[in-house]
């Protein structure tokens, strides 16, 4: 039977042959690699990834989608486990010791920012990230300073993260298709991050991008003294936009 695509989980499902293929080999998964799907959706990617995996564990919302999976997949083989990626425990997954897990998606746009910042918490068990999400935000978390798309999301991922566009997705390769343009990211979590709390990183990173045609010492008035840009090695009258990560970790650091 035909699976109508639920707007309410925000479903566009991959069906470009060329680009699945692209995709997996982009991801290049390994026999003995620990690995998890995040909505599988059909299992165009699933059927591809287990023709090298010997095991994936896949998490899925949509209960007729659960069924579809245990009804086409072999137990031994896909590890199901029927959840919202948002409140699953990923760090719950069993992993080699000598292991880390590794995770793709085709991740629904409506949740895509709140889910990436929920796989941040296991980024020191992580290798990679391989995901497909809106070109638009993919830009906003590879964007370097200096540029409109840096802002929040583009500190608080690379602060912990290595991440790059590999390629852009066109809405036809999905049925149905989006209204916008996909692309793949590859994220890969930084052996030594700079050291900093992030709830910290966060309030001062939030505050200084909510009035982004500000200069950075209005923005963060009531929080720094110019005094304190300046030892962090900010110009005061810079832009939010313009200020690279090291030196919005240098301000969080200076946080009571």
């Amino acid at each position: 039977m035909k699976h109508i695509p639920r707007k309410r989980f925000g479903q566009n499902f991959l069906t470009d042959q060329g680009v699945l293929h692209d995709i997996i080999r982009a991801i290049d998964p390994q026999p003995d690699d620990a690995m998890v799907e995040i909505g599988p959706g059909l299992a165009a990617m699933t059927r591809l990834l287990l023709e090298s995996l010997r095991q994936l564990h896949v998490v899925e919302l949509d209960r007729d989608l659960v069924m579809r999976l245990q009804k086409n997949f072999e137990p031994a083989r896909l590890l199901i486990h029927s959840a919202d990626a948002l409140q699953f425990d990923f760090a719950g997954i069993p992993v080699p010791d000598e292991k880390k897990l590794r995770v793709v998606g085709n991740l629904p746009y409506n949740i895509s920012s709140p889910l990436l910042f929920h796989l941040a918490q296991i980024a020191d068990r992580v290798q990679d990230q391989h995901f497909m999400l809106q070109k638009e935000v993919v830009e906003r978390m590879v964007a370097e300073p200096g540029g409109k798309a840096y802002g929040r999301l583009s500190v608080m991922l690379q602060w912990r993260y290595y991440m790059e566009l590999l390629f852009v997705v066109p809405p036809t390769a999905f049925d149905p298709p989006p209204q916008v343009d996909s692309a793949i990211v590859r994220m890969i979590p930084l052996q030594n991050p700079l050291a900093c709390d992030e709830s910290r990183l966060a309030q001062v990173v939030t505050k200084a991008f909510s009035q982004r045609r500000k200069v950075i010492r209005n923005c963060l008035a009531g929080m720094f003294t110019e005094q304190d840009l300046v030892d962090a090695g900010i110009d005061p009258q810079a832009r939010p936009e313009t200020v690279p990560v090291a030196q919005f970790v240098a301000l969080a650091r200076r946080l009571p």
